[in-house]
């Protein structure tokens, strides 16, 4: 599997990029859908994506969380801020660790399924995974509908490095499952020269239609909900999956 170099070899500038501070709103709204779901006892938390851990350095104060991600470079920076936190390397599309959690978070690394099939067998993992009666909140960054092309820009100044980014995220072709997320980085080690760099993103782009569809197929009972965050002017998208108390896996 090919990686975008943000979770390769610029891995460790991630913190500069996207720090921790930037989640504390939606890790806070997510943690409030989890625990408003009725679900009880909710302890334990799987993470597929988990990416550099930044969700999870805000979720972990109330969940005894297991952290799962592709990029082992990804993985270090997460160790790093989240020494507590279970860290296992593995595809959201095939990863099975043997056990079931309370609840199952997936965030915007769903986004990397590209493929219908890809995208079943990610929430098949999220199922299996999810224990009878328990919950999964999966929130990817667009659905079709609501998808626009975008411009965003940002970046952080740290005690020895510094970077600056542009994000251009757009869709070549309306008709097929992908869109495009280009970046820029501007890097400087020290009071070095500045290095530019460029990184395309593949990512997923499909209906609520198939999303709810293919939910139903792997057992979850889902449902569809949007909210709000200070940050962006449009309704956000993530659904909120019960796995029922009864039935056995199904699906693939």
């Amino acid at each position: 599997m090919t990686l975008p170099r943000m979770y390769g070899d610029f891995a460790p500038w991630w913190p500069l990029l996207s720090p921790p501070e930037d989640y504390v709103e939606e890790a806070e709204h997510f943690r409030s859908v989890l625990m408003g779901s009725g679900v009880a006892p909710l302890r334990t938390l799987l993470e597929l994506g988990c990416g550099g851990g930044n969700n999870a350095s805000h979720l972990k104060a109330w969940f005894e969380m297991t952290l799962v991600d592709v990029s082992p470079g990804m993985l270090v920076v997460s160790h790093a801020l989240n020494p507590e936190c279970t860290h296992v390397e593995g595809d959201m599309r095939t990863v099975r660790l043997g056990r079931h959690f309370d609840g199952v978070f997936v965030h915007d690394a769903i986004g990397y399924m590209t493929t219908e099939e890809d995208l079943l067998r990610a929430l098949r993992s999220a199922f299996v995974h999810c224990r009878p009666g328990g919950v999964a909140v999966i929130a990817p960054d667009f659905l079709t509908e609501t998808f626009a092309p975008d411009t965003d820009h940002g970046g952080h100044d740290g005690d020895l490095r510094s970077l600056r980014f542009m994000e251009w995220c757009w869709d070549p072709d309306p008709t097929d499952t992908t869109c495009i997320v280009d970046y820029i980085y501007a890097l400087r080690e020290g009071n070095g020269p500045v290095q530019v760099e460029t990184d395309r993103h593949l990512e997923g782009l499909f209906p609520l239609a198939t999303w709810m569809r293919l939910m139903g197929e792997v057992g979850f009972q889902p449902e569809h909900r949007t909210y709000r965050h200070s940050q962006v002017e449009r309704e956000l998208d993530f659904f909120v999956a019960r796995r029922p108390e009864h039935g056995g896996d199904r699906g693939p």
